[in-house]
């Protein structure tokens, strides 16, 4: 845990200049452990963009997600759980976020962060094993999750009304199920800002060989928890636990 809170500091300082913020070598290895971690529980990974200042190391004119979004346009294909190639990224570009590609070895599924914490009470209470959660930004909670796999037949294909792809972020307040096609930031990463809350961080990081929870074991007690949140809301249209169409 010490080596994430000097990571952590690490991030805050990293500000969006100079190549690699003031890290140290020890800071940047530790980065890079934890990439390879994630990897080695069957992550796939690719290079995403970050915060410069309060905007987006991308060339894009006010990009409307600075430092969440991937590198490359082919991003599906480049990403990988290949250890050299994650270090070489890792290494040649130490600022880089990284994003996981979701729907092929597992899925995430994503919530605000107070029915984040509701849910993970009532899993511990009720002894459910959760796999990997991170934190995204102060605002959202991520439950990675097995996947529901990608059918030769598209016809075996499952789809959900909560199936979230970055295009469709906007459209899911609640809670949403990133599958085939999308992607999450995985920790370490920052977003725009100074403050703590935008860091992306675990909560409970994952482990290399163990098996992650069917989504359908977490999807019910995340959904009542999203529920709850939103009848707190003075404005619950834009918290909404299930999207409606």
């Amino acid at each position: 845990m010490e080596r994430e809170g000097r990571l952590s500091r690490w991030l805050r300082r990293r500000g969006g200049s100079g190549a690699s913020g003031g890290a140290t070598a020890g800071d940047l290895q530790a980065r890079e452990d934890l990439l390879l971690t994630a990897a080695g529980a069957g992550f796939p990974l690719a290079p995403a963009a970050y915060p410069e200042g309060y905007g987006c190391s991308c060339v894009r004119i006010g990009c409307p997600t600075p430092g969440r979004h991937p590198v490359s346009f082919a991003w599906q294909t480049q990403a990988t759980t290949d250890p050299e190639q994650i270090a070489r990224w890792a290494q040649g570009q130490p600022e880089a976020n990284f994003i996981t590609a979701t729907g092929r070895t597992h899925d995430v599924l994503d919530v605000p962060v107070p029915a984040g914490r509701m849910a993970l009470e009532r899993f511990d209470d009720e002894g459910t094993g959760t796999g990997p959660v991170a934190v995204s930004g102060g605002d959202r909670m991520l439950f990675f999750t097995a996947t529901r796999g990608t059918p030769e037949d598209e016809d075996e294909w499952w789809p959900c009304e909560l199936d979230c792809h970055p295009e469709t972020m906007d459209e899911h307040p609640g809670l949403r199920w990133h599958c085939r096609g999308s992607y999450v930031l995985v920790p370490p990463a920052r977003l725009p800002g100074d403050a703590p809350e935008a860091l992306v961080r675990w909560v409970r990081p994952p482990v290399p060989g163990a098996v992650l929870p069917e989504p359908l074991t977490l999807l019910e007690p995340l959904t009542d928890a999203c529920a709850v949140y939103a009848g707190e809301q003075p404005d619950q249209d834009t918290v909404a636990p299930w999207p409606a169409r």
